[in-house]
């Protein structure tokens, strides 16, 4: 009986300790089992995981430390394999995976990505085969059929976007990747090109062909390593089987694929930033009138999607459009990758049918609450995004519903936060984010940033006043309506939902000095209730200015002249006795 034992090996699970998990297998297994590798799954909350296939039963383990696969690798030669740390057995049962819908993340988790021929038997490469038959109108026209929008954020028409390409003149033309995800919490750009980087480059392949584009460049940022050597693996295989570069697969088309390395700044999501980038200037927009479909990379015609994108167009060249628009909600159709972080207890990536709401994301996939606390808000789109209230999670994914609220779908970021998260804190923490990765060249971005956040710390240190709410909504609109690029007329978002949907927060710190919910360190007090406090020391000695004191089993005080408000004493009190006031 064949056997075969996979392990996750995408980022999460590196981090989580795969490699040992994966190295204390490689030395210990005999020829008769097989040993093999992939990427994350999605189920980064389980991670290290370990698959066994034997006899064409799959078994997941979650988890995984090298004590553990010790016990898997005896279960696998003894035809009985553990029962703890299962994960699941059969997908379509699983909570957190049985509800998705993957199209874009269909071999993530699946596949060896190091490998093109696991690429190839699950159909790789049959989309830029069925293309070659197609002229690129046809596959335009299959594009615009399939209503596949652009995953980045913008949400334009990817077809159409193609279309404008095509009809570009110029006698070369550019294809561009935007892989430059840095979005706090985001991560499906990553696991994409991590796990199932052939995808990206066929979908790449395809345009080229349907637009007439022969050069292209994936831009990604240098912090992605595992992504960045996969990537390079799967061009050089690409390019060893004809895919890639001259004549490919003996139809006349040229197409040379370069990879280029980002230094992380957010600002080169930005389509003319980025262009500028790859170009080797300095990565800042530039005004549009020409778009880059007139005058992209080298001042010729050039097309920029995201990775999320590319990695659909094989799927739907391959399946057909109706594959892909049969999930649809409003105009929006197909699915939609996420990244599932923050406060909720299932943690990962998660590919769902437009139409779902956030509360079937976020409670039944994503389980609910971590801690127990009742949930508060999603933080959707990122730091150009907004803060979606409880209250709200009934709206369903699609575009126009998500711009309805305020925020933005984005690429895929959705940060949960429960009741222990002050609102105003979180959209200074975003703003500070954008303030400071703003590139300077427009005086609204630059100075209109600096002087929001000036007002959110004078806020969150009990110093505002009621003038600085009604400032602080006439800043962000003149920021937004002002600002050159998206980076600019995005960044007052996350102020002005929590302005709209928490606004009692900011009245709060403002007129009562307290930070409902105990996170301002200037507004909050921390106290030790005497009649819970058992004097087990463990508070004092975790102090780190000492401002506890107290004898063995002996109620102890904190000396708020000294205390720092770093709650390290509340983390350690096992009887609850200290407490936020």
């Amino acid at each position: 009986m064949n056997t075969d034992i996979i392990v996750g090996l995408g980022s999460c699970g590196i981090a989580s300790g795969a490699q040992e998990v994966y190295d204390y297998f490689e030395k210990n297994l005999d020829t008769s089992i097989a040993l093999k590798k992939t990427s994350c799954i999605g189920i980064c909350f389980q991670e290290p995981i370990v698959e066994v296939v034997a006899g064409g039963v799959k078994t997941v383990f979650g988890k995984v430390d090298v004590a553990f696969a010790e016990k898997i690798l005896d279960g696998v030669k003894s035809g009985k394999l553990p029962e703890a740390n299962r994960i699941f057995e059969d997908e379509g049962t699983n909570s957190f995976v049985g509800p998705q819908v993957k199209i874009a993340l269909k071999n993530c988790g699946k596949i060896d990505p190091e490998n093109i021929e696991d690429y190839i038997a699950t159909g790789g490469y049959e989309g830029i085969r069925k293309a070659l038959t197609m002229t690129g109108d046809q596959v335009i026209d299959l594009l615009k059929e399939s209503g596949l929008k652009g995953r980045g954020g913008a949400g334009f028409l990817t077809g159409q976007k193609w279309a404008f390409l095509k009809g570009a003149k110029g006698d070369k033309k550019y294809l561009v990747c935007n892989a430059d995800e840095g979005d706090p919490g985001a991560f499906m750009d990553r696991a994409i090109l991590e796990g199932d980087p052939h995808s990206v480059v066929e979908g790449m392949l395809i345009g080229a062909w349907a637009t007439g584009a022969d050069e292209g460049y994936i831009y990604c940022r240098a912090e992605y390593p595992l992504a960045l050597k996969r990537l390079k693996i799967a061009i050089a295989e690409a390019e060893k089987r004809n895919l890639l570069g001259k004549n490919i697969l003996g139809s006349g088309k040229n197409f040379v694929l370069h990879v280029k390395e980002g230094a992380g700044a957010f600002v080169c999501g930005e389509e003319t930033a980025l262009i500028a980038s790859i170009e080797g200037k300095r990565g800042m927009p530039h005004l549009r009138p020409p778009f880059p479909a007139e005058s992209g990379v080298n001042s010729k015609p050039t097309n920029i999607n995201n990775v999320e994108t590319y990695a659909n167009v094989p799927r739907i060249l391959v399946s057909g459009a109706a594959s892909f628009n049969k999930y649809s909600y409003g105009q929006s159709f197909g699915t939609k990758v996420f990244a599932l972080a923050g406060k909720v207890k299932r943690v990962g990536l998660v590919e769902v049918p437009m139409g779902l709401t956030i509360r079937e994301i976020v409670e039944k996939i994503g389980g609910g609450s971590s801690t127990g606390l009742p949930l508060k808000a999603v933080q959707m789109g990122g730091p150009a995004g907004g803060c979606i209230p409880e209250s709200l999670f009934d709206t369903p994914i699609d575009y126009a519903s998500i711009g309805a609220t305020g925020a933005i779908m984005g690429s895929g970021g959705m940060i949960v936060m429960d009741s222990s998260s002050c609102m105003v804190d979180v959209a200074k923490y975003f703003l500070q984010f954008t303030q400071a990765e703003s590139c300077g060249k427009c005086t609204f971005c630059r100075i209109g940033t600096k002087r929001m956040m000036e007002i959110l710390e004078r806020i969150t240190q009990g110093q505002g006043t009621m003038e600085d709410l009604a400032l602080l909504e006439e800043l962000a609109d003149v920021v937004g309506k002002s600002s050159l690029c998206g980076l600019g007329q995005l960044a007052p978002n996350p102020v002005k939902t929590t302005l709209r949907y928490f606004k009692d927060e900011y009245i709060a710190h403002i007129k009562d000095k307290k930070c409902p919910a105990g996170v301002c360190k200037s507004l909050i007090t921390i106290d030790i209730e005497k009649d819970k406090c058992k004097g087990c020391t463990a508070c004092s000695k975790a102090c780190p200015v000492q401002a506890i004191t107290g004898s063995v089993k002996k109620p102890h005080v904190i000396d708020p002249a000294k205390c720092v408000r770093c709650k390290m004493c509340i983390e350690k009190c096992k009887f609850g006795a200290i407490r936020v006031i």
